[in-house]
């Protein structure tokens, strides 16, 4: 099944332009949904959201036909939630540099959570108080999904995107050389065709 929408979804920054050079390079005429996160980088608040869940929820609301989701670090937490709620509506997943989700507490990260709170201390602590483990979960998705990770990431270093491939039924790994944990929106050239090759994939 081929998708008729793609679901763009920011990190924990909730930077709305992150996507849009990857998005301005995949050349197919798909609908385009840029997510954002309420009560950060100056979006309203939302009285109704106060969780990652309720982030999935919203997001899993935007699923109302065959959908791509394309997400960037703590944002593929919520994609992963918002396909598990409506799998049959997600025809392929896109993972860039995703840091929660699983246990990866024996590999060697940069936490940037502190260093986040200091910087926007007045920001909703859903993705820094964030700490569940999805296993046992992600092996009932069965689309296709790609992982793109960067060799040069302290903060989601390539153990990471090696530890989530063996979790899902059908995925794939790519790896950006010199790509830090920003790789999808500075080096979109190299991310874009990977992303539009992988959604050419019948799930």
């Amino acid at each position: 099944m081929q998708p008729s929408q793609l679901i763009f979804l920011p990190g924990a920054g909730g930077n709305k332009t992150f996507w849009a050079p990857v998005s301005d390079l995949i050349t197919q005429t798909y609908s385009r949904t840029f997510i954002e996160w309420p009560g950060i980088a100056g979006v309203k608040e939302n009285e109704n959201i106060k969780s990652i869940d309720d982030l999935a929820n919203m997001v899993a609301n935007k699923l109302d036909r065959p959908s791509a989701i394309i997400a960037q670090s703590m944002g593929g937490v919520v994609a992963l939630l918002g396909a598990l709620q409506r799998p049959e509506r997600v025809t392929h997943i896109v993972l860039c540099a995703t840091s929660g989700g699983i246990d990866v507490s024996d590999i060697q990260t940069e936490d940037w959570r502190g260093a986040y709170l200091d910087a926007n201390p007045t920001y909703p602590k859903w993705f820094t108080h964030y700490h569940e483990d999805l296993t046992n979960r992600l092996c009932t998705l069965d689309m296709p999904v790609l992982l793109i990770w960067g060799d040069s990431d302290p903060i989601s270093p390539i153990e990471i995107g090696e530890r989530l491939a063996g979790k899902f039924a059908n995925s794939h790994l790519e790896v950006i050389a010199g790509g830090d944990h920003s790789f999808a929106n500075a080096f979109a050239l190299d991310v874009a065709p990977l992303i539009e090759r992988h959604i050419a994939q019948a799930s």
